[in-house]
């Protein structure tokens, strides 16, 4: 086999453990919340994000301290904020009977604002930190604990929200006998899985990218991003097909805030100066084009949409595929 042909078999190995291992973290994931009462949106937000987001991470720290290569995990940490949001698309997509934007919470708007002040904060501290305005504290820039404190702050946030709003929990009637000690354990292993396999596509991905000469701002901001973000691709659908819309929701957005706070995490690993002092501009269009994906998303939260072109997409996923597709065409433009 040529090397290149050895490359994709591991991808597809890849892919192949996470398609496995991604919808039963969606089905555990909601078992655990039917059997503890803890809302969806919550375990969505916070256990499916962060396993779903371990690659993330790891490509991240990786990038930074093995390879130094800062723009590989800026644009990876950004690039999944807007693949997750292109995600949304798709769910639409695969929601036939209505618009996926009617079927989920409001309450999705507090974490989707929270994306916003996050990203456009990160997307600005990029626009800016070239200029060396000499806001650190020793090798970290000074916006580190901000993100930090700011991602505490909307995980209290949505916990307050969803403990006041709370619902009775749907009770499963598929698996009566699956206890709560069974369904956690199973969910370690998935996530395991998910986690271990998704760490391993960056690599992967980077072979792939040196093979076609591709740009180190191009390649963080699509390829790699898009294949770390594969994990949350499967849970997300998997959880659709369980009937876990706000789970699935809870996931994307969930791993947004946490690819923030990834960021923090690679600027402490980073030694050279702030991280996001050291990296393209062009980093600042991935983040704005997230900014407004958000907000489009928040847009269908509050309006509801009902029209859908041929009666399976609506105007708002048309409109955030265009702003995906443009933001990381001005990235291949503009990237290092």
């Amino acid at each position: 086999m040529t090397p290149m042909l050895v490359v994709w078999f591991q991808f597809g190995v890849c892919a192949i453990l996470i398609g496995f291992a991604g919808p039963a973290l969606a089905r555990y994931g909601d078992i655990i919340s039917q059997r503890t009462g803890v809302s969806r949106t919550w375990i969505g937000l916070v256990l499916l994000a962060t396993a779903t987001s371990l690659p993330e991470l790891f490509t991240g720290v990786s990038a930074v301290t093995v390879v130094d290569a800062p723009n590989i995990a800026v644009g990876d940490a950004l690039g999944s904020c807007i693949f997750n949001l292109a995600m949304l698309v798709v769910l639409d997509a695969l929601s036939r009977d209505e618009p996926v934007y009617r079927r989920i919470d409001q309450g999705h708007i507090l974490t989707a604002g929270f994306g916003v002040i996050l990203i456009g904060s990160a997307g600005a501290l990029v626009l800016v930190g070239g200029d060396n305005t000499g806001f650190q504290l020793l090798h970290v820039g000074i916006y580190t604990p901000f993100f930090v404190v700011l991602y505490l702050v909307a995980m209290r946030a949505a916990f307050v929200y969803e403990r006041r709003s709370r619902r009775e929990p749907t009770i499963a009637q598929d698996m009566p006998t699956i206890t709560l000690k069974a369904a956690i354990i199973r969910y370690a292993v998935a996530a395991a899985v998910v986690g271990g396999a998704g760490s391993w596509l960056p690599f992967i991905g980077q072979d792939i990218a040196d093979t076609m000469g591709w740009r180190t701002t191009f390649v963080g901001t699509l390829l790699i991003a898009g294949t770390t973000s594969l994990p949350e691709l499967v849970v997300t659908i998997g959880a659709l097909r369980i009937g876990a819309v706000d789970m699935a929701i809870g996931n994307l957005l969930g791993s947004n805030l946490f690819a923030v706070l990834i960021l923090a995490i690679d600027d402490m690993a980073y030694t050279s100066g702030p991280l996001l002092a050291s990296v393209s501009p062009a980093h600042t269009f991935t983040a704005l084009g997230a900014v407004i994906m958000s907000g489009l998303f928040i847009v269908a939260l509050l309006y509801r949409p009902e029209t859908r072109f041929h009666g399976r997409i609506g105007w708002v996923s048309l409109s955030l595929l265009v702003v995906y597709l443009l933001s990381s065409y001005a990235v291949y433009l503009h990237g290092h």
